[in-house]
């Protein structure tokens, strides 16, 4: 790819990201429910979480976790699913907001190619989603209190880095979904659910029933909230986090390169049979 082809690409997702920003401020009391959304559903589990407690503590939680700060927990598990169903809204949603909009066909007509835009479409939803992320953190800290270890929040970045990267190869092939069917918020709603349950994002993935518990093992993304409760709060790791990141990195490679290919041939397919005209 040559560097004046590299500088188009990133001319597009600048101009596609500047127009969600300005879609965004176009709605203020949306921005602020994305931050009072969270605590809403977070303080009825707080007050149950804290009615199992024992001398302050989960006792029965700690076995499985190794930590009894169940808030801590739900917290970082909240904060990585949150760029988990960042990531699937940004391509996926965009692509059917596009249909009903009906410039899709328009903009598969321009010389960037899809998956630059869908990478456009997605930036400002992360960058938001960090701020938002951050922003309840801090609420939630100051109402509810937990506890983390500020010198596992570096090791949680860099771990969080090919997490995030291996997410784009996953959302490319629900970008993907959604072009076949024209069905974005089903197919959005139940993958992000799925995910997020069979990966742990809120409580130890070993308490489930062990076929249960097989699939979400063999999920990339179980390791992802894993690592990063391993390093912050100490928990009980399925596997060494030296290995657990091992395993992020070899998914980010592979699900980009999977994810794109995928794309590729839908794309190639929906423009043969001309079904994105119909929504």
């Amino acid at each position: 790819m040559s560097f004046e082809k590299i500088k188009i690409y990133m001319s597009a997702i600048y101009a596609i990201t500047r127009k969600d920003i300005k879609i965004f401020f176009s709605y203020p009391v949306n921005a602020i429910f994305r931050i009072v959304e969270p605590i809403m559903w977070i303080a009825p589990v707080y007050f149950l979480a804290k009615s199992f407690q024992v001398a302050g503590e989960n006792v029965g939680f700690g076995q499985y976790a190794g930590t009894t700060d169940y808030m801590a927990f739900l917290i970082l598990g909240s904060i990585v699913g949150s760029f988990v169903s960042a990531v699937l809204w940004g391509m996926g949603f965009s692509l059917k907001s596009e249909m009903d909009s009906g410039v899709i066909e328009s903009n598969w007509l321009t010389p960037i190619p899809l998956w630059v835009q869908l990478i456009g479409r997605s930036l400002f939803s992360l960058f938001i989603t960090t701020l938002n992320s951050l922003s309840v953190a801090f609420l939630v800290w100051l109402l509810f209190r937990f506890n983390i270890a500020a010198s596992g929040i570096l090791p949680a970045i860099i771990t969080l880095i090919p997490l995030l990267l291996a997410l784009y190869g996953l959302g490319f092939g629900i970008a993907s979904l959604v072009l076949i069917t024209n069905n974005a918020n089903n197919i959005i709603d139940i993958s992000n659910f799925i995910i997020a349950t069979l990966s742990g994002s809120d409580f130890p993935i070993i308490v489930l029933p062990r076929f249960i518990l097989a699939i979400s093992l063999a999920l990339p993304l179980t390791y992802g909230f894993d690592a990063i409760r391993g390093v912050i709060l100490g928990t009980n790791t399925l596997l060494p986090i030296h290995t657990e990141q091992l395993i992020l990195v070899g998914f980010m490679i592979i699900g980009i390169i999977l994810g794109g290919y995928i794309l590729k041939r839908v794309e190639k397919y929906c423009k043969t049979i001309g079904n994105i005209g119909f929504h």
